[in-house]
């Protein structure tokens, strides 16, 4: 007689006598996680999925990640893709597809504009799909004419062609809404409390006797680093300026930001980091500085929240909704307003304390992975049933929940298989 299975178990239990999935996922470049939004958000998820009971496959590129067979419980496959800034993502998203299709997915999960093209193809073997639109990929700078043109036109497809579409900011929730009077799940970024480390292996950096500055982030336009630096530069100190992130087709770029920085010393650019070295820079800084012009919902700002760090963001709404009023901001591309309210922190460490203290609470109350993965299993579930089940959320809320505007929030709506439209209602998480 076999043993009791203590997993099968223990997913019974947080599923609710439902029965789990079998999930791919398609379009992020893979795992595990060394950089890129997307990539930590489909690892931070999938491993979580894989801990309620759930079976996940990622793809992931060659190019990206030598990884293959199991990690953290996730099924990973690996394969080439066309290595070039216009093709990556396409070719190999193409593949994973084709895959997706000889194989007996319960739900294909497309990331990203580009990707959910290709997002009516499984629904012709009656697999459910789902997109997340992480952000509008055709804002971008690093594509040219051609290129914004499609992403632009992966729009309509991105409500159209799979079962439901999730956004990951209040701000482009209501952009589907005015444009194609699409209904969309809202299921924001994640984080996971930050490992506080002492100033270790960043000492290679000379960063254990320096204040510094963090910018963490792809070195690409829409990230507004060249607006930083500008500033930063303006300004008469000792602190650093750390850039920790790496181009994405962006050479030209990066070689623009290393003029602008012209052998100040104080400007370090220390590439991508990850793992204890990228947790000893968010522990250790000052503050943190994130200038970015577009946004979907920046892992970058609510990772900097989980570290109870004081942040200096732009005014764009992707960020403002985020954090409310508890950080501080500057208004977008102007270099000026960002060199005054840097000056003003460093001139202010009492209001450097008491903001960091506002946004580890921020973080703590709003973005916790757990929260994010209850929410996306609700929509999977209401993909294959029709009928969603009802997100936890707790007793002191239910009373005054309707009153709270600001609090995260799924909503869901749009049509069901046969056309009619779905009961509409707002539910909390």
């Amino acid at each position: 007689m076999s043993p009791p299975d203590d997993r099968k178990h223990g997913a019974d239990s947080v599923l609710g006598g439902r029965r789990p999935l079998k999930i791919a996922m398609v379009g992020q470049k893979g795992i595990p996680a060394t950089y890129g939004g997307i990539e930590r958000h489909v690892e931070e998820i999938g491993m979580r999925l894989v801990e309620r009971g759930h079976e996940v496959t990622v793809f992931s590129r060659n190019h990206y990640s030598s990884h293959t067979g199991m990690y953290r419980g996730i099924r990973t496959i690996r394969f080439p893709s066309l290595n070039t800034k216009h093709f990556d993502a396409i070719s190999h998203c193409a593949i994973a597809t084709l895959i997706t299709m000889f194989s007996k997915y319960d739900i294909v999960h497309f990331h990203a504009l580009g990707p959910s093209i290709f997002a009516w193809l499984p629904r012709l073997k009656k697999t459910k799909t789902i997109v997340t639109v992480h952000g509008l990929d055709w804002q971008r700078g690093k594509w040219g004419k051609m290129a914004r043109l499609f992403l632009q036109k992966c729009e309509e497809p991105a409500v159209k062609f799979p079962n439901r579409t999730i956004v990951v900011s209040k701000t482009l929730r209501k952009y589907f809404k005015e444009e194609y009077n699409a209904e969309t799940f809202f299921i924001p970024n994640g984080t996971n409390p930050g490992a506080q480390l002492p100033p270790n292996k960043i000492k290679r950096y000379n960063l254990d006797k320096h204040p510094y500055i963090l910018f963490v982030g792809r070195l690409v336009p829409e990230k507004g680093c060249h607006y930083l630096i500008e500033a930063f530069r303006r300004l008469d100190t000792d602190v650093r300026l750390v850039m920790a992130g790496g181009s994405s087709f962006s050479d030209g770029y990066v070689d623009s930001l290393e003029s602008l920085r012209d052998n100040d010393p104080r400007v370090q650019m220390v590439g991508y980091v990850y793992g204890e070295v990228l947790d000893e820079l968010w522990t250790n800084a000052y503050f943190v500085a994130l200038p970015s012009i577009l946004e979907g919902q920046s892992i970058s700002l609510i990772e900097a929240l989980s570290y109870g760090k004081c942040v200096l963001l732009s005014d764009i709404p992707e960020n403002v909704e985020v954090v409310e009023n508890e950080a501080v901001t500057f208004r977008s591309r102007d270099v000026e307003d960002l060199h005054k309210k840097m000056k003003m922190l460093l001139e202010n460490p009492e209001m450097v304390s008491r903001v960091a203290k506002q946004c580890g609470h921020l973080a703590e109350d709003q973005f916790s992975w757990s929260r994010i993965v209850e929410a996306t299993e609700s929509v999977y579930y209401d993909a294959v049933s029709g009928s969603p089940p009802k997100p936890k959320r707790k007793k002191d809320e239910e009373s005054h929940s309707s009153e709270k505007e600001d609090e995260l929030q799924i909503i869901e709506g749009g049509k069901e298989e046969d056309g009619s439209d779905r009961p509409q209602h707002r539910s909390h998480f």
